[in-house]
């Protein structure tokens, strides 16, 4: 067993926090975790059979671009609205038993690795969430799709409630507690600050954002279980009385949602995710040997930081290029063929002349402009290395402790004059933008068919490019440097990305091929995938009975 009292030699060491030998010891445990016993029924799918569930899968996250760490929990919602929604299965066992056989065929989950029992489990999870369902769509009407929203809305709660039973990560649950107490302590507020109250959840929920990822649906959850501290052992009279609360729950949700300290928290929380992020990875390298090294070789710990730094850098490099060739494959797929094949027929039936130098442009444009973006997207610097190392050393060592607080400021309130003349020089600054490119394309005698697709692009790919990117600003610690250069990119090419994302979020909604896949050839597949396991399973005993 892992001991974090170890003898200290030469010259007095710094003391490691009580916290931080907290989540050595939980990291070695987890590496030394014995197996348990095979002797628990577990579900077992032909992996034959689970390789076209597994492609199906690849095919599927591809034509809808989402999150990679938010697959898992959208796997999950989709499967509970086919098997609810769609086929309308009742028993919730039945239910259960379905998700956790597509999740294991699709690759989300190990196979014959997770217990029969969590079928009931599960089962049990899912049921309530029915209920709930069935109480809050009786006190509605279908004016204005409440019933709809609604029920969307239960069952993106039931996916993250299961998401989180079927992924609970020891070490990530312990970095949460450290980061927490860290900054609770840390974190203090002016006394004309009415948030006082707020403040905790706010602290917990912005640390699942920033260091889990969590979309708005999970954040949401977690507001959920604040608010319903009795959910997981309620019973029918608490699900009931639940549902006739139900619409101030979501506004309390809502409100603590689009909270005004969320940007200064996340600003903050975002440095300390990747103190965290890094630590956790020096650790888990050699938990034992990092701890001697911390007391019998000082200079040995922040060497080692440096070294996982550059490997985290290295693996961004990586990632920027996959979300790359992800985004360029969604749009190529989800938007350019379309666009492409109707930009001939309109141009033709408005009688106009085709000029092929823009069809060029438009099919050419998108991947090289993402892949002009990626090679001019900087990796972080020695400097913030620097940071991350100086970071690292104020939550390991009790005599480096942080000792100045974050004092948040009071969000600022613009008078309405102000507002309105911000949003004249903002409007301004949209026309100048799409007018500058507009006049552009018209010098090489673009069509305003090929000039509206080629805009099309231009703003996904922008919004795209700022999506991608991200991965690479979430390493950064240090404070970037303002420039007239940067200031008059961000003028002028805000208004782009803003009206990128309004399009993505639109045609998300109206994706021909997420349709396609989800309501005709989802179901059928699936049902074409059980029934050719059974048979393998019915040729498997009769050849049994053979031999």
């Amino acid at each position: 067993m892992f001991n974090p009292t170890l003898t200290k030699k030469n010259e007095k060491p710094m003391e490691v926090t009580a916290n931080i030998k907290k989540l050595f010891q939980t990291i070695y445990r987890k590496q030394n975790k014995e197996e348990k016993s095979g002797d628990t029924p577990k579900i077992k799918v032909s992996e034959l059979i689970s390789k076209m569930s597994f492609y199906y899968e690849k095919i599927r996250n591809t034509v809808d671009y989402k999150e990679e760490n938010l697959l898992h929990k959208n796997a999950i919602e989709r499967i509970l609205r086919r098997q609810i929604i769609i086929q309308g299965v009742k028993n919730e066992n039945d239910i259960a038993r379905h998700l956790l056989t597509e999740l294991i065929r699709a690759g989300y989950l190990p196979n014959n690795q997770i217990e029969e029992s969590k079928t009931y489990e599960l089962g049990k999870v899912i049921g309530k969430y029915i209920a709930l369902k069935k109480y809050c769509l009786a006190g509605l009407t279908k004016v204005n799709g409440a019933k709809s929203k609604m029920t969307d809305w239960i069952i993106a709660m039931a996916a993250c409630d299961l998401e989180e039973r079927l992924g609970r990560d020891a070490v990530k649950q312990m970095v949460i507690s450290n980061m927490y107490e860290t900054l609770r302590e840390s974190i203090k507020l002016p006394e004309d600050l009415p948030y006082e109250k707020d403040k905790d959840i706010q602290i917990h929920i912005g640390i699942h954002r920033n260091y889990l990822k969590f979309d708005e649906e999970m954040i949401e959850f977690i507001l959920f279980k604040y608010f319903n501290a009795g959910w997981p052992d309620a019973g029918d009279e608490e699900i009931a009385a639940l549902a006739r609360n139900i619409t101030s729950l979501r506004q309390a949700i809502n409100n603590q949602v689009d909270h005004p300290l969320t940007g200064q928290l996340n600003r903050i929380i975002n440095g300390y995710t990747v103190y965290f992020t890094i630590l956790t990875d020096v650790i888990e390298d050699d938990p034992t040997g990092v701890y001697e090294k911390i007391y019998t070789d000082p200079k040995a710990f922040p060497r080692l930081i440096k070294k996982f730094c550059n490997k985290r850098y290295k693996e961004v490099k990586s990632k920027l290029r996959r979300a790359g060739v992800r985004s360029i494959t969604y749009i190529f797929l989800t938007k350019m063929i379309l666009a492409v094949i109707l930009e001939v027929p309109v141009i033709l039936w408005l009688g106009q002349t085709i000029n092929n130098t823009s069809l060029a442009v438009n099919v050419a444009f998108p991947p090289f402009l993402l892949l002009l973006i990626i090679l001019f997207t900087r990796l972080p610097a020695e400097a913030n290395t620097a940071k991350i190392i100086e970071g690292i050393e104020e939550i390991v060592f009790e005599e480096k402790q942080r000792k100045k607080t974050f004092l948040l400021r009071k969000p600022a309130k613009r008078s309405k004059a102000m507002n309105i003349i911000f949003s004249a020089i903002y409007s301004i600054t949209f026309f100048l933008s799409f007018g500058l490119v507009i006049w552009v394309l018209n010098k090489f005698y673009f069509s305003i068919v090929s000039i509206i697709i080629f805009l099309f692009f231009l703003t996904l790919v922008s919004f795209f490019s700022i999506r991608i990117r991200k991965v690479t600003r979430e390493l950064i610690v240090v404070e970037q440097k303002e420039n007239i250069f940067k200031f008059l990119a961000d003028f002028f090419y805000v208004p782009i990305v803003e009206v990128g994302k309004w399009l993505s979020e639109k045609f998300s909604r109206l994706n021909v091929f997420v349709f396609i896949l989800d309501f005709i050839i989802e179901a059928p597949f699936k049902i074409f995938v059980e029934m050719t396991e059974e048979w393998t399973k019915y040729v498997k005993e009769r050849k049994d009975e053979i031999v």
